[in-house]
């Protein structure tokens, strides 16, 4: 193998890593997610929260790199599609939305008291839901990592260096996610209480605007799908 051929494979595995994390990165958005994970995150300890922010990423990773590997053949296995899946989950963003904006006006605590009473079990569910599905990877990023890996290369040689991409580019947006949320009450410290409350409701309703626009993108193609002559 020359050195030319080389430098044009790192050069093409270095743009498929940029790809993914330039597309999902702004969608999973860890920094404006940190005031909303420090809000639902607010009774436990500052050790039990650096473990669910460890949790919450590789959740993130395991469920990005599934959707992105193998999320198009499950979707055709139950005959789904990406419309209904955002139209459900803009649904569920804009419900989680609507509650933290409607939430009781006093910022988060930033440093918890003492360990919470939060079992195991009840520590492994919240760290998948809400906060892995669907606030850090929502819809919008399902269906972004689908579409990464929806056109795979053909070759077993280009598919290994491409699903390794990939699995590279969304470990970096995985440990995105880990040091915002790990290090949310540092970066919110700075802004005191009242710009961290600010901050949190605006997260939120930027959250709520995420989640209107996720629900419209499933409607709009399940309507056209339905009507493709009509002018929507």
């Amino acid at each position: 193998m020359s050195l030319l051929t080389i430098f044009d494979n790192l050069h093409h595995f270095v743009a498929i890593v940029l790809l993914a994390v330039g597309a999902l990165l702004p969608i999973v958005g860890p920094l404006s997610g940190a005031p909303i994970f420090l809000s639902m995150t607010s009774d436990l300890a500052p050790e039990e929260r650096g473990r669910m922010a460890k949790a919450v990423a590789v959740n993130s990773f395991l469920l990005l790199i599934a959707s992105a590997l193998i999320g198009a053949y499950v979707l055709d296995f139950f005959g789904l599609s990406i419309p209904p899946v955002q139209v459900a989950g803009g649904l569920v963003v804009c419900a989680i939305a609507w509650s933290l904006l409607n939430s009781p006006n006093s910022p988060p605590t930033l440093v918890g008291s003492g360990p919470s009473t939060v079992t195991p079990v009840e520590f492994g569910q919240r760290a998948f839901y809400p906060l892995t599905m669907p606030l850090t990877v929502g819809p919008g990023s399902i269906a972004v990592a689908l579409t990464l890996g929806a056109n795979p290369t053909r070759g077993f040689r280009p598919l290994v260096m491409t699903a390794l991409a990939h699995a590279l580019g969304i470990l970096i947006v995985a440990l995105s996610v880990y040091l915002c949320y790990r290090y949310a009450d540092r970066i919110l410290k700075k802004l005191g209480p009242t710009g961290t409350s600010v901050a949190m409701r605006l997260s939120a309703f930027i959250l709520m605007c995420i989640g209107v626009k996720i629900f419209w993108d499933g409607l709009h193609a399940l309507l056209a799908g339905a009507f493709p002559n009509a002018a929507l």
